[in-house]
């Protein structure tokens, strides 16, 4: 089985844990330490938190502020619009921000969250039909064409 481990950097390893729990993880204690964070986002997903200097010797190029600059952003799907809406409401509460509105596109309902140190997350719920059939379909519908 392939797992996914996701390298986020960040200027304070404590509030990044504090918020990526706060959203429902779990920190997984054999891989952490002062450096990292071993964050536990499903059984094979994982974010490997780790302060800014630790991230630099794992590359030589420059490590991207996310503050400035957007580099990668990792989406995840929910169950429902209401699972969408209260992650965000977790991350809000726990230090996050909503760099944009939600986006409503009727067969996709999806908002935006910057954890703390500005690394973005995704979050969407697609309705069933467009999953199966893609969206262009769910539009033929709704049209009538």
């Amino acid at each position: 089985m392939t797992k996914v481990f996701v390298n986020l950097p960040t200027t304070d390893l404590e509030r990044s844990k504090a918020f990526y729990t706060a959203l429902g993880c779990e920190i997984n204690p054999l891989f952490t330490d002062e450096n990292a964070a071993c964050v536990v986002w499903a059984e094979d997903i994982f974010f490997m938190v780790l302060k800014r200097e630790f991230f630099a010797t794992f590359t030589d190029k420059p490590i991207a502020d996310p503050n400035e600059v957007a580099q990668v952003s990792v989406s995840f799907s929910r169950d429902s619009r209401e699972d969408v809406d209260d992650i965000l409401a977790k991350g809000l509460a726990a230090g996050g921000t909503e760099p944009k509105p939600a986006q409503d596109y009727g067969f996709m309902y999806s908002r935006d969250l910057d954890d703390p140190d500005g690394n973005s997350l995704g979050f969407l719920f697609m309705t069933e039909e467009a999953v199966e059939n893609g969206p262009e379909h769910v539009a033929e519908q709704s049209t009538g064409s």
